[in-house]
């Protein structure tokens, strides 16, 4: 059986969460394959309760589903030993959690850079969460990075930190004038929490194509969206990592041969956090009905997200970075009682219309939105489950994005709800 790679077709937020937990009961394994806790999924179980997960793959929330966390997350272990244990006091069995022996650690070190460096830019600052993603992926392409395996061995341990910080305080306290950290303090604070993590540390690779040949279904989960992949996405206003389908192969150790299946996921309308440019941004009415309407708040920074319309031109490019073969599009729910919904179709930059993604990020800088009005709805449509049953104009609504896009929309998320979805095309 073919593995199907999950990706955030926007700026990251897009409702993968939702669409993992759909999938996740048609498959053996749910997989995160880069990014850390700057990303966050929420999921809504059939009794109500609300999960909202940073590290741990949403297949958690799945009986008899593996969740892995593979080769190409950074991890810190703090933060993984805090979620798991709020999970275990819920009642989620988390013992049945992959951690790839190969995965990078987040350490004090890194969130410490992380944050003081992000505010000595000021008004340049790239929008981190501070919480030392890009430090972490900067020393392992440095090659000075610690790793999970590491946990497993005190005295390699010592080396890397004693080392790491030969250097790290020399920036912390001499640039920053920020005070040194510790070596052996750091080290006794990560065994000890590295104790916990200990017997779920496995050959995630080996564990996986294991399961490829055998027959089973793999799902690989991107955290943020394509248009933060650090090639592919808005650069310099992108995370450290690849969320794109290219990505899921590297990150989790599965050939791409593998990977037979890509589906985008899209809100019906376009969100972004931090800094970087937004064509459909919205400052008006309109914007803070979508943001308050579609609750949109950070699940892991809890900053308000700017809110726009949707964009067809990041859709196309999306489509075509990551061979989309199907869309998953979500809040669909938000979008009722407007008059009218526009959508991007194409920009104006200097006078010239353009259909594709800028080559340039100063040209994506300055590109307007050339908007295309479509009739809205007013009818309730989280209890629909069919195609059919949704309201002519969201029908409409839906079949232009699906024209604009570049690949099929299968799914349609109708409401918060686990149950809240619109099946078009059988995803599994």
């Amino acid at each position: 059986m073919p593995a199907i790679a999950l990706i955030g077709a926007q700026w990251g937020d897009e409702g993968k969460g939702k669409a993992t937990d759909l999938l996740g009961s048609s498959v053996t394994h749910v997989v995160r394959y880069q990014g850390g806790n700057n990303a966050g999924h929420t999921v809504v179980t059939p009794d109500g309760q609300k999960y909202a997960l940073h590290l741990i793959p949403s297949g958690i929330l799945t009986p008899n589903c593996t969740p892995v966390i593979a080769n190409g997350v950074v991890v810190d272990p703090h933060v993984l030993v805090d979620e798991m244990q709020g999970l275990a006091e819920r009642g989620v069995d988390v013992n049945r959690i992959k951690l790839s022996a190969d995965a990078h650690l987040i350490m004090p070190y890194h969130i410490a850079i992380d944050k003081v460096s992000e505010r000595y830019l000021g008004k340049a600052k790239i929008g981190t969460t501070g919480r030392g993603i890009g430090p972490c992926y900067q020393d392992k392409i440095a090659r000075i990075g610690v790793r999970v395996q590491d946990l497993l061995d005190p005295s390699i341990l010592t080396q890397k930190v004693e080392s790491a910080l030969e250097l790290k305080n020399q920036i912390l306290t001499k640039i920053y004038n920020r005070k040194a950290l510790d070596p052996q303090q750091v080290v006794d604070e990560t065994l000890e929490v590295g104790a916990q993590l200990q017997p779920l540390i496995a050959d995630t690779r080996l564990l996986l194509n294991e399961a490829h040949e055998r027959g089973e279904w793999i799902l690989l989960e991107g955290s943020q969206g394509t248009l933060l992949d650090v090639d592919h996405g808005t650069y310099p206003y992108v995370t450290s990592s690849s969320p794109t389908s290219g990505g899921a192969a590297a990150g989790s150790g599965l050939g791409p041969r593998a990977i037979e299946r890509s589906i985008g996921i899209l809100k019906a309308y376009t969100t972004r956090v931090g800094s970087g440019p937004f064509p459909t941004e919205l400052f008006d009415d309109k914007g803070e009905y979508l943001r308050k309407q579609g609750g949109e708040v950070g699940v892991t920074t809890g900053r308000d997200r700017r809110c726009g319309w949707f964009d067809a031109v990041i859709a196309r490019y999306a489509a075509r970075v990551n061979s989309l073969t199907d869309f998953f599009l979500t809040k669909l729910d938000v979008l009722s009682s407007l008059e009218t919904v526009p959508i991007c179709v194409a920009y104006e930059v200097d006078g010239k219309r353009l259909d594709e993604m800028p080559m340039t990020q100063t040209d994506f800088h300055h590109a307007k939105p050339v908007y295309e009005e479509m009739p809205g709805w007013f009818e309730d449509i989280t209890h629909c489950r069919t195609f059919d049953e949704l309201p002519e104009n969201a029908q409409r609504y839906v079949r232009r994005l699906e024209e604009l896009s570049g690949a099929r929309i299968s799914a349609i998320g109708v409401g918060p709800g686990r149950e809240e979805n619109v099946l078009v095309h059988e995803l599994v």
